[in-house]
């Protein structure tokens, strides 16, 4: 699909035609993809942060965050309840460090991870920009995929919600060498962000494309009170039902441009709608990432004010989702890791 053809769908007003294109989104996934949603298992690990993005509630220069880092065996304990729950994947996210405990201490979780589940459980890390040799690290530990989102394609746009000691150029150099090592490569963008236009949004869809991404997770912009971004007007998405749809949209345009990758449902889209990853999942997303974080943490977890599922129980998560997702007529694929079919594509890993 061309960028006329994806900005026309993210400019669509026609509630008949917006239906329409969602039904067709849903059709190439399930053509494509068939019924299944994978489960991934989400461990926030950890929000002390050196970085100071513009949008990030969990910024170093946040000072009202209460700071944590689980230890190793509560996020093992986190990591055996989604395995013996059936979920195929966890994700392992925190705040970004780089010094060599932390790189040691989670190369350390992967094998220990790996070991007690027999590699049965596939481990994707979200813990942003770090060298070559991390990266390789922790591939060798047993690392399977990674998630680093661009938040932004637009070079511009990306400078004005980051310090002027953030790279655009390392952050795209880093998705280059997680792609060269081998990792089943994530990325993703914000949506409705102060200064965004609807072409920024048209070429973050041809950068996934361009990238040869292998799964994404993109979602609604949420301002936080206690970063500089809080107040900033919003040109392309003024209200939550308009957020909601230009979200719900971007999944749409991103399935029908490219239908082996997998695509989150993201709680974002929660916040905006009770049944908000019900939405994604039938605008054509194949993927939900229930919170398995121990329950304690999760409060001090706030990218975004006001996020949902904040106080739920791991059990009560894993109960709710399987109903929600049932109820747009898809599977919940348990015990499947749910490798992105472009990654076992183009490496020839196909049964």
């Amino acid at each position: 699909m061309n960028s006329t053809k994806i900005k026309n769908i993210l400019l669509e007003v026609d509630s008949s035609e917006i239906k329409r294109i969602f039904k067709e989104a849903k059709a190439v996934k399930q053509t494509t993809l068939g019924h299944d949603v994978y489960l991934r298992g989400l461990i926030e690990l950890s929000n002390i942060c050196t970085k100071d993005c513009f949008y990030c509630g969990i910024r170093k220069s946040n000072r009202s965050v209460n700071r944590y880092l689980m230890t190793k065996d509560e996020i093992i304990t986190s990591a055996m309840f989604a395995f013996e729950k059936g979920f195929g994947s966890i994700v392992l996210q925190s705040g970004e460090r780089d010094d060599e405990n932390f790189i040691a201490f989670i190369e350390n979780i992967i094998e220990e991870i790996n070991y007690l589940t027999s590699r049965q459980l596939r481990i994707t890390l979200s813990l942003g920009e770090q060298t070559t040799e991390t990266y390789k690290r922790w591939f060798n530990s047993g690392a399977h995929r990674y998630l680093l989102r661009i938040e932004t394609s637009n070079e511009s746009l990306y400078n004005k919600i980051h310090p002027t000691e953030h790279s655009y150029s390392n952050r795209v150099n880093c998705l280059s060498a997680l792609k060269e090592i081998g990792y089943q490569l994530g990325t993703g963008v914000m949506i409705g962000l102060p200064f965004q236009t609807i072409d920024d949004l048209v070429n973050d869809i041809l950068f996934f494309k361009n990238m040869d991404i292998d799964m994404i997770g993109m979602g609604p912009f949420f301002e936080h009170s206690q970063t500089p971004l809080f107040g900033q007007p919003v040109d392309i998405a003024n209200s939550p039902s308009q957020l909601l749809e230009l979200s719900l949209k971007m999944i749409a345009a991103t399935r029908i441009s490219l239908p082996k990758i997998n695509i989150a449902a993201t709680t974002a889209l929660q916040a905006l709608n009770p049944f908000g990853r019900e939405k994604g999942i039938n605008a054509g997303a194949n993927v939900v990432m229930p919170n398995v974080t121990l329950t304690q943490y999760r409060k001090d977890y706030l990218l975004y004010e006001d996020r949902p599922c904040v106080n739920d129980l791991a059990d009560d998560c894993f109960d709710c989702v399987i109903k929600r997702i049932e109820m747009t007529g898809q599977k919940v694929a348990l015990f499947s890791n749910g490798d992105s079919l472009n990654f076992l594509t183009k490496n020839n890993q196909l049964l």
